[in-house]
């Protein structure tokens, strides 16, 4: 996750969803994800108080800036990396697992969030962010 000025995807040139200041969400979806645990990831990344105000440089949620989030799926982020030079992926969720998770994420942050844009699950997709920090964030919801 990443606070973001603005993001953008483009699939085949044509742009499939795009914010102004927010988060750039990349998730990563591993066979033993559910529902459930989309849901608290996507109520703590709402929460999660990365922005700043006038006190502080991180006291305030995308929800209280009145931001977006740009949610991008990103298979490799699961990878293990740990043997060879190789990556494997053998945690990462079959396609079909990996994509109800990713549409359950995204329904439970709109709960959340006002404003959400998405990339198209499984394509090439070509994403540009302006990183607002930098501010990066590694969640793990598990």
């Amino acid at each position: 996750m990443q606070r973001a000025a603005r993001g953008e995807v483009r699939v085949n040139g044509a742009v499939v969803g795009a914010i102004e200041r927010g988060l750039v969400v990349l998730l990563g979806v591993v066979e033993h994800d559910t529902v459930d645990i989309a849901a608290r990831l996507a109520a703590k990344i709402a929460a999660l108080r990365i922005f700043p105000d006038d006190a502080k440089p991180m006291n305030r949620s995308v929800v209280d800036i009145g931001g977006a989030a740009l949610v991008v799926s990103q298979f490799t982020l699961v990878a293990d990396t740990s043997r060879g030079n190789r990556p494997s992926f053998t945690t990462a969720a079959a396609p079909a697992h990996a994509k109800a998770i990713y549409e359950a994420f995204v329904a439970a942050l709109c709960t959340h969030v006002a404003r959400v844009a998405c990339g198209e699950f499984g394509a090439d997709m070509q994403v540009e962010l302006v990183n607002e920090g930098p501010v990066t964030f590694v969640l793990d919801a598990s």
